[in-house]
């Protein structure tokens, strides 16, 4: 076949088992006879445990084992789910009480865990856990974002998790004193839930102390070393997999109380342990997203060039703090805090609570989408309250070209960036100049159509090391081991693609090999957009080390010195020497010579820095006053990636993102009631986008190649979901702006639009 070219759109290979369905998945790949786990979760979401007897259930047919917590401290389990601490202003630790694998005396949330049933078949577990006595004492349930009410932690008295701060505090309030305007917006991040098409799930089982657990992950290692603490074993005795994974989006990255319970539960029985969430106990129990309120101000001088940012916010973290949760809406968000605009003195203030909702953490873009939308949202206000136009206020403001690199005011090096160029290619991708006929159109009809502009950046984050391993097998093939872990992005063409174009080996005959913590000895993960620059980079390091070990290997089979041996990303040539073969047929030399020490390279590599993509989304909406429907009928986005390996694959991740976007904005929305009741646990009641609900998505390339990579790759795997959120809340508060109404929150439902549209009806009646 043909040797694939540098950005050429091919198509994922992994896609045809995955769509004649034969992909493997944990809920298929789980040994034979391996017992069904079923959590017992709190009805409630506040109370005190005042009765807990499994004794019947644990007698019930096909029942093999009842768990709770006193089960596993017996067992010498560390109950404690690990979690990450951030400083508070005064230098001290945030709020860190225990969220143990099962409810300790008191339940906090709708869902949590209380006991673990193993039995036979599901139906079994369930039919048993309908057999424990439970009794909970009713505690007040809070659900707001503001300090006190009853206590959920005696660490955290007034609910009150974490009061962080960053920036020039004073410096800030100088400026705004000192400013020839202010503006500031309150703006709502709702909190949605992630609903992967997958529901989480795992397997476990023990062989000869050695402990395995399988589980639909973003990568192994994290859970390995995770695991080998809460079972006191040597991590060589913790093996960890991730078959294939259907979407994770940063909700799958950490760990979960029932891959260390199922885990207990397997070693127990010497049996293997097997569960899988259904689509309510997801919602129940996955790591919500967003959940945030923000003030957010802007200080300018005479010239609308701003002069100073500042951004208070309250952030949710549900009832325990989870994994990353602390570090999402402050440091995390504060890394694009000024986005792509030229202004150094800043103020971003967090304080974080505890409520009786399900815990809060990562969702596709972590932190980086919550910080854009609030700053796009502010920078189109301003433009209102201004009176000039949103696209020029943005470049006057543009950090330049010729201030890269550019150090941010919170400690970010963009390394290079040409913002308007790609804002100007995005009015003509977007036809801006015709909106105003298309609006009128519109209203000639009764309809209301408003135009949105976001220019965002993105902040890769993650490890910037990683590791590949590339092995020549012996019928032909090449396998490549990788640090990091597909969940639908299409690693397995995109690597192989890439270790095509740097070896000639047919992308055909290469095999991408992930998601096992046996076979590569560290990695990563997926997550902050980090795959394909980490990774690429590591293939490249070890494509140097076995292109310079078959160089030596070759001066003497080709009689010339190995200084004169070149290799051209195809074949090995010397002048004066007839001899011109493939890495293929070099590995194959070396088989012949007994050479095995030249079938497995294997190098890790380090990026320098950070890549920053950036680009601009165009969103128009449309709508229906008499019903408050919106429809997203136009969008169009322009982005940096830099150099791109595979246009359709990272087409497809914008698509991807954009839809998760629009989703949050116009429909999803997570409702809980006074006593920490969810009342959007099915999707009778929680509405995901349909095809029907997002209109074609255009997308344009514009690089300009990044210098914190040799390859010139920024990520892509985030970026749509950054640029969404406030391109279509833009386009709905266009619409809705010369009707008066001037605080537009999302989601844009029909029935919050309609009510905007009549709010002064409404107050009349």
């Amino acid at each position: 076949m043909d040797k694939f070219g540098k950005s050429q759109a091919v198509k994922r290979t992994e896609d045809v088992r995955f769509l004649t369905g034969d992909g493997r998945y944990v809920d298929d790949i789980s040994p034979a006879g391996a017992l069904h786990a079923y959590f017992l979760r709190s009805p409630v979401g506040h109370g005190v445990i005042s009765a807990l007897d499994v004794s019947d259930a644990a007698e019930a047919e096909g029942v093999h084992l009842v768990m709770t917590l006193a089960d596993l401290e017996a067992a010498g389990v560390k109950v404690a789910m690990p979690s990450s601490i951030i400083d508070n202003r005064d230098g001290s630790k945030g709020a860190a009480p225990e969220r143990p694998l099962l409810a300790r005396d008191r339940v906090r949330y709708v869902g949590e865990p209380v006991a673990v049933i193993v039995a036979d078949t599901l139906a079994q577990a369930r039919d048993a856990a309908e057999l424990v006595m439970l009794d909970i004492d009713d505690l007040p349930a809070k659900v707001d974002m503001a300090a006190g009410g009853e206590a959920l932690h005696a660490e955290a008295p007034d609910n009150k998790a974490f009061d962080w701060g960053m920036g020039d505090e004073a410096g800030t309030q100088a400026a705004f004193d000192a400013a020839a305007r202010t503006v500031a917006l309150d703006v709502d991040d709702n909190r949605i839930i992630v609903n992967s098409m997958e529901p989480r799930g795992c397997y476990a089982e023990w062989t000869d102390g050695r402990l395995h657990v399988a589980n639909n992950g973003q990568g192994v290692w994290s859970h390995k070393g995770l695991l080998s603490k809460a079972f006191e074993l040597e991590e060589d005795q913790v093996r960890v997999t991730n078959p294939d994974t259907g979407g994770g989006f940063g909700m799958k990255a950490m760990p979960y109380n029932e891959y260390f319970c199922v885990a207990q539960a397997a070693r127990a029985l010497d049996r293997p342990v097997r569960w899988m969430s259904e689509r309510t106990e997801a919602m129940l129990s996955d790591n919500g997203g967003r959940d945030l309120t923000s003030l957010a101000e802007f200080a300018f001088d005479a010239d609308n060039r701003i002069t100073a940012y500042r951004v208070t916010s309250k952030c949710n973290l549900g009832a325990y703090n989870s994994f990353f949760a602390q570090f999402i809406q402050t440091q995390l968000f504060s890394r694009v805090l000024m986005g792509v605009y030229d202004v150094q003195t800043t103020w971003l203030q967090v304080d974080g609570y505890f409520t009786n909702t399900t815990p809060v953490d990562a969702y596709r873009g972590a932190g980086r989408p919550e910080a854009i939308y609030v700053l796009e949202r502010l920078i189109d206000r301003a433009a209102r309250e201004l009176g000039v136009d949103p696209w020029e206020l943005r470049r006057t403001n543009f950090i330049k070209p010729d201030q890269f690199p550019y150090d941010t005011a919170t400690g970010e090096t963009y390394d290079v960036g040409d913002f308007d160029k790609v804002l100007a290619r995005a009015a003509a991708e977007a036809d801006s100049d015709g909106f105003a006929a298309r609006k009128a159109a519109d209203a000639k009809r009764g309809l209301l159509r408003g135009q949105g502009l976001c220019y965002y950046i993105e902040s890769i984050l993650g490890d910037p090391s990683e590791g590949a391993k590339v092995v020549f097998n012996e019928d032909g093939s090449v396998s490549i081991f990788v640090g990091t872990q597909s969940n639908g992005q299409g690693h397995e063409t995109v690597y192989a693609q890439f270790l095509s174009d740097q070896t000639g080996i047919p992308a055909d005959r290469i095999t991408v090999v992930q998601g096992d913590s046996d076979l590569i000895a560290k990695g990563g993960g997926t997550g902050g957009s980090r795959s394909v620059t980490t990774q690429n980079n590591a293939t490249l390091a070890t494509v140097a080390k076995m292109t310079e070990a078959f160089t030596a290997f070759l001066a003497d089979e080709m009689g010339v010195p190995a200084a004169e041996i070149s290799f051209d990303d195809e074949r090995f040539r010397a002048e004066g020497s007839n001899l011109t073969p493939t890495m293929l047929e070099v590995a194959e030399m070396a088989r012949e010579k007994g050479r095995d020490d030249l079938l497995s390279h294997h190098e890790r590599a380090t990026l320098p820095a950070r890549s920053f993509p950036n680009g601009c989304h165009v969103a128009e909406v449309v709508i229906d006053p008499d019903t408050g429907h919106v429809t997203t009928d136009r969008y169009c986005v322009v982005d940096d990636f830099g150099n791109l390996i595979n246009p359709m694959l990272a087409e497809g991740q914008v698509h991807g993102g954009v839809v998760q976007g629009v989703g949050q904005a116009v429909q999803e929305r997570v409702v809980y009631d006074e006593d920490g009741q969810l009342l959007t646990a099915s999707f009778m009641d929680y509405a995901l986008p349909r095809a029907t609900d997002v209109p074609y998505i255009s997308f344009t390339s514009e690089p300009v190649p990044s210098t914190a990579n040799i390859m010139g790759m920024k990520g892509c795997g985030e970026a749509g979901t950054v640029g969404a959120l406030a391109a279509v809340s833009n386009a709905v508060q266009d619409a809705l702006w010369e009707h008066g109404v001037r605080q537009a929150d999302m989601p844009f439902t029909p029935h919050r639009v309609w009510e905007m549209l009549n709010e002064d009806r409404i107050a009349a009646e």
